[in-house]
This record gives structure tokens, C-alpha cells and sequence, in this order.
């Protein structure tokens, strides 16, 4: 039992096997970047500790972007630009993390100006027909409060809402990242580096009749594909800038994977670095991930500064962890793309909610969208019951075969 938790890792194998689930106690240091310059010095302590067998957990914010490319413009920071804590190993025992001391609670404020956002949405189309990018990101901040229970029951609770994925739960003392992200930023074994942007969205069905036809209306939806397959070729042209030759490639597209609340379609772009290639030089290629900036990404960024009212902050950057590799002196690196990611401060909680907007988007589309995707924060907080009745017949339950399957259905 680890009994003082500061992070937990709980990432999906990217390509089946077994998944990465650690947890770690208090860290041996810490390594923070406040400044555009101090992004790289992190990285490379970050690897530097790796390579002499030490994990390190933490993320880097999307306002982090400048110190990898100046022409990548966000708004000015309110924290840290990274974090990262230095552990010897995971705590034994790292499976059986301590369960939440109680039911956690949070009231949430939603945007709620429609008007607004179809402004933001006439702006980003003007862009669009004028030939100055082809898809944004855009997002807004929801608020809110932690009326009952701690960070961790929070995430406790949010995990039940959305299992799976690439789940990370980091305190750094004046702040606690609660990551539920579906989404892969990159998978570096040191030669094979993954990535998986994810890009269209669809809401789940409340029969599996209905489920499955909106998984297929996805599948088969122009817009959806044309908004994934813009921002796969950014991320191959990424890709290239640290690859060897000839070795990008896309073994999977257009997948759909199945979350409560929605339905997300997902591509698999990879390459073999080339020899030499180190974290700093990863992240100079890929951050921030395509799929939330948009094509192309200069661009994009300065319209989402432009749009968006402050600092993204964690959301939108990477959340993951560095540690050693399969051969002596190697490292290995997986981060999510900290999307459905609450941070908390004391009681208030902040987590950001966005979509792609391309040529063919509207603004109610775009808006239900938002909807959908926020629905996991509601989850969270809300009891979940199922009541059947059903007739008991001579110590026999009538049709009970039936009432089973009705169950199973609404759960």
C-alpha cells in the first residue's frame, strides 16, 4: 500500500500487452521550468535521470510551446511551464493505491453563452475561407468547486466515469493534475515513437440499437475523417523532423474507440527516430500536439491566443513519464495529451472543453459537441442506480433471464 501518494500512473498499452500502472510516493527532487529556457534544462535532467534508472512523472503546459519555437505563440503563463517529480522507482505495492476516503462532490459552471461562441465560430470560418489554416482547436475553461472530498476522491470518482485511457494523478504540493485523458501524445521506446491524435467525436447511444448507429454515422462522416486525416499529415510532417528516412507511416486510421460518453476516432502515426535523438528533440517536433492546435499549427495558435481568454495551462500540454528503457542507458517516454484533465487548487477546480472547427463545422454542432464531452464531470458527482422489479412466483423469480438482460443493457 503506498501510503503517502503523489502521482499514479495507470496508462493502456499502446499496442496491446500490458499496461504501464505505477505509483510513486514523495519524490527524491524536483524539477521545475518557469522560464522558456529552463523547458529544455527539465527535459534534459528529465532524461539524464532516466538514463541512470530513475522515473520521473510530471507534465509540461501548453504555454511551454516558445521554448521549442518562438513562432508559436500562447498567452503568458500562470504557473509553472513544467513540472516533474524524480523517484527512484515506483512504491512497491503500487497496484494497491489507497482507495478514496469518501464520495467526492463538485458543482461546475459551464460556458453558457451560445452567442459567443457562434462569434468565435464566424471569426475562425473567415479564417478558414481565407486560406489562413484549415482547422483550430478551440476551447474554453469550464470553473469549478470541491464541495465534498479530496483531490484523489475526485479522481477516484472521475476514473469511474471515464475508465481507461491514459489516467495520471500528480500533486505537486500547490497544485493537483487529475488526468482522465483517452488520448495518446507519443510512445518513444527510444527508436519506435507513436502517436495517436485523436479527432471526431460523436455522442454515445442510449440502446445498442442507437449506439451503434451513431458509431457507424462516424465512421463514415466526411467532415469527421477530413477533420482526423488534416491533422494526421501535420503530425507525419512532425514526425519527419525526427525521423530516419522514409520511416513514417499510418498502420491505422480512422479507428473508433468506444469512451462512456462519446464515441472518438483515432489515427496511429509512427516512425524510428533517428540515432541521437533525445527528449528535447522529441518534444521540439510534436508540442504541442496537433490535435489540439490545429492545421497548420503557427497558425492555429495564433488564432486560439487570439480567441481564447487566458493560459491553457496543463490542459492541452503532456502529462506523463520518463523512465529507464529496455537496454542499459536507454529511456523510454509516454505521455497522454491532457485533455478531460481537471487541475485543482484548494477547492477550485478548472478543466478545459474544446472541439476542432473546420470549413464544415457549425456553431449548434460544435456546441452539443462541447456538451458531450463535459458530460464525464457530471458523471462524477452523480449517483449511480439501477432498480428493477420483478415478480417472485413460488420461490421462482418470473422471466428472470429478461429482467438480466434489461439490467445489463441500461448499465
Amino acid at each position: 500500500m503506498v501510503e503517502t501518494l503523489h502521482a499514479v500512473v495507470d496508462f493502456a498499452a499502446p499496442e496491446g500487452g500490458s499496461p504501464l500502472r505505477a505509483a510513486f510516493g514523495a519524490p527524491l527532487r524536483t524539477l521545475v521550468a518557469h522560464t522558456g529556457p529552463q523547458v529544455r534544462e527539465v527535459l534534459q535532467a528529465v532524461q539524464a535521470e532516466a538514463e541512470q534508472g530513475r522515473w520521473c512523472v510530471g507534465w509540461v503546459a501548453y504555454e511551454a510551446a516558445p521554448a521549442f519555437d518562438t513562432a508559436l505563440q500562447t498567452h503568458p503563463p500562470d504557473g509553472p511551464l513544467a513540472w516533474f517529480g524524480v523517484h527512484a522507482a515506483p512504491a512497491e505495492g503500487a497496484a494497491q493505491v489507497p482507495p478514496p476516503s469518501q464520495d467526492a462532490h463538485a458543482t461546475w459552471q459551464f460556458p453558457d453563452d451560445a452567442t459567443a461562441f457562434a462569434h468565435d465560430m464566424a471569426t475562425l470560418h473567415a479564417a478558414i475561407a481565407a486560406g489562413e489554416l484549415y482547422q483550430v482547436n478551440h476551447t474554453a475553461p469550464t470553473t469549478g468547486v470541491l464541495t465534498q472530498g479530496r483531490s484523489w476522491d475526485l479522481f477516484a470518482a472521475l476514473r469511474r466515469a471515464q475508465p481507461g485511457g491514459y489516467a495520471a494523478f500528480i500533486d505537486t504540493g500547490a497544485e493537483q493534475v487529475l488526468s482522465l485523458s483517452p488520448e495518446l501524445f507519443f510512445d518513444w521506446d527510444g527508436q519506435r515513437l507513436l502517436s495517436r491524435p485523436m479527432k471526431g467525436t460523436a455522442p454515445r447511444g442510449a440502446t445498442p440499437a442507437e449506439d451503434a448507429t451513431r458509431a457507424q454515422g462516424l465512421r463514415q462522416s466526411a467532415k469527421e475523417q477530413a477533420e482526423n486525416v488534416m491533422i494526421v499529415d501535420l503530425i507525419r510532417n512532425d514526425l519527419s523532423r525526427v525521423a530516419e528516412p522514409f520511416s513514417v507511416r499510418v498502420p491505422r486510421l480512422f479507428h473508433l474507440e468506444a469512451l462512456p460518453t462519446v464515441w472518438q476516432m483515432t489515427s496511429d502515426v509512427e516512425a524510428r527516430t533517428r540515432p541521437g535523438t533525445g527528449l528535447v528533440d522529441v518534444f521540439a517536433a510534436l508540442f504541442p500536439c496537433g490535435s489540439v492546435t490545429g492545421a497548420p499549427k503557427v497558425q492555429a495558435m495564433r488564432q486560439i491566443r487570439a480567441l481564447e481568454p487566458g493560459p491553457r495551462g496543463v490542459y492541452c500540454g503532456a502529462v506523463g513519464v520518463v523512465r529507464p528503457g529496455s537496454q542499459p542507458g536507454a529511456v523510454a517516454a509516454t505521455f497522454n495529451v491532457p485533455i478531460r484533465t481537471v487541475t485543482v487548487r484548494g477547492e477550485r477546480l478548472r478543466c478545459g472543453i474544446g472541439s476542432g472547427i473546420t470549413a464544415d463545422a457549425t456553431a449548434v454542432g460544435e456546441w452539443q459537441e462541447w456538451h458531450h464531452k463535459r458530460a464525464f464531470l457530471a458523471r462524477a458527482s452523480a449517483p449511480f442506480d439501477l432498480l428493477e422489479t420483478l415478480a417472485l412466483d413460488g420461490g421462482v423469480f418470473r422471466h428472470l433471464a429478461h429482467h438480466l438482460a434489461r439490467l445489463a443493457r441500461a448499465a
